[in-house]
């Protein structure tokens, strides 16, 4: 059971060091392949938005199909689109490449999970959950202090190379420790709320990305409208059918919802911080790669150790106590960078997010532990797949929202390292006004369960 965790994990881990030391390489690809800000997040955002498709459609593929085979073909995908990326001699292959990887992650992102879910003792679920979400919260620490060294050294696409060993011993654990648990029940697969989800995510992130360009224009206001109608066929279809790819049906139970919409809002700071920092250090304080991977290091480093510990304050005093605590620290945090960003030495950022990742530590993934504990057995891989869905999409989101609010200010004349100062600013503000409705809906939401 721990080297099926493990080997899910593994992936999932590989998947989240990708997408934040490529992070730290955007000032390096933008002069490489002569592409502008808005543009080559989409290194990031594209792959977010593949694993956001995916992840949605897990509890089907879980019912549908063994649980071995689904992770050889996640570790498959993923292998073919870091070979991919390693050989890209284009910035559109490369962002090929990291939508073959999204495909990879998406499926096997869930699987952890679900293997938590199904086979630990109700009274080691938060602590177990935690040493999940530990095993992915490292990710964030190692990525940017390995992108920035790889980069510095021997070149950005020995990111990918260096991670292909990770990937094949992922491979041979989980084949050989993966054992099926549940009943396969062959239903017949929703092929149109694929369709629509598709055009969901698509739309809302084409719109996001473009938000300097005026609403009427097909960019952004005929994005956002595609991707809005798109979500209301969506929620009628699934409503409508018996075997529906998502369960709206459990977004009906409000207390879940509030963490949800929570979850969802704490991790779009998450992303869109990890874009700001690495950026603003390299092109604002003219640092090197390795100095920007490195400044994030201690912080996230907190936030992975604080995980499995935080799980086992749930499982001791609650959910009250760990969410209340890491969500204020980490609306503190925002503020501090917001009100400093015009002048942050590489001291200050450090110390900032250091206090950041404190928060998320304490509180992230038990929001996502409290959520699911008033869902139903039956309900909770449904559940598992939204959060998960929503998790990645807000990634993407976030990531899209600070980088087309960053380049608006680029885009203007005058000094371009005081032109990013100020985009940066901008953005740390709309993340912690985003934190600050994720706080009082979280508070409500947490306060239900505590009564109950």
């Amino acid at each position: 059971m721990i080297a099926a965790i493990l080997a899910t994990g593994l992936m999932s881990f590989a998947g989240v060091v990708v997408e934040t030391a490529m992070n730290i390489t955007f000032p390096v690809l933008m002069t490489e392949f002569n592409v502008t800000t808005n543009i080559v997040q989409w290194m990031t955002t594209g792959y977010l938005l593949t694993v956001s498709m995916i992840v949605p459609l897990s509890a089907t593929l879980k019912r549908q199909f063994k649980t071995r085979s689904l992770f050889i073909t996640a570790n498959l995908f993923f292998l073919c689109g870091l070979i991919i990326d390693a050989c890209a001699a284009n910035f559109p292959l490369l962002v090929f490449g990291r939508i073959i990887q999204g495909c990879g992650t998406g499926i096997a992102l869930p699987l952890m999970f679900n293997i938590i879910l199904e086979q630990i003792p109700d009274n080691q679920i938060g602590m177990m959950m935690g040493l999940g979400t530990l095993i992915t919260a490292i990710a964030p620490a190692i990525g940017p202090t390995f992108g920035g060294i790889v980069v510095a050294s021997i070149g950005w696409r020995y990111i990918f190379y260096l991670l292909i060993p990770l990937i094949l011993i992922s491979l041979i654990i989980g084949y050989k420790s993966i054992e099926q648990k549940t009943r396969i029940q062959p239903s017949q697969f929703d092929f149109l709320s694929v369709l629509l989800l598709i055009t969901t995510f698509t739309g809302l992130i084409v719109g996001f990305s473009h938000l300097g360009s005026p609403f009427w224009h097909w960019s952004l206001g005929g994005a956002l409208v595609l991707g809005l109608l798109s979500l209301l066929l969506l929620i009628w279809h699934s409503l409508t059918i018996k075997e529906p790819a998502i369960n709206f049906y459990i977004l009906g139970n409000r207390i879940f919802s509030g963490h949800a919409i929570a979850f969802f809002c704490l991790q779009i700071t998450a992303l869109g911080l990890s874009f700001l920092i690495p950026n603003y250090v390299q092109l604002v304080n003219k640092s090197s790669s390795t100095v920007a991977g490195l400044l994030v290091l201690p912080g996230a480093l907190l936030g992975a150790a604080l995980a499995p510990f935080s799980g086992r304050i749930l499982d001791s005093l609650g959910p009250k106590k760990p969410i209340y605590t890491g969500s204020l620290v980490t609306f503190s945090a925002l503020l501090l960078f917001s009100f400093s960003a015009l002048k942050m030495s590489n001291i200050m950022i450090l110390i900032m997010y250091f206090l950041y990742m404190f928060g998320i530590g304490l509180s992230f993934g038990n929001i996502m532990t409290s959520g699911l504990s008033v869902l139903t057995e039956e309900q909770q891989s449904d559940g598992n797949a939204i959060l998960n869905t929503l998790q990645q999409f807000a990634g993407a989101t976030g990531t899209s929202i600070v980088s087309a609010i960053v380049a608006l200010s680029q885009n203007k004349n005058g000094n371009q390292v005081y032109l990013t100062a100020i985009g940066t600013q901008r953005a740390l503000i709309v993340l912690s006004v985003i934190i600050l409705v994720a706080i009082l809906i979280l508070f409500w939401a947490v306060a239900r369960i505590v009564k109950k």
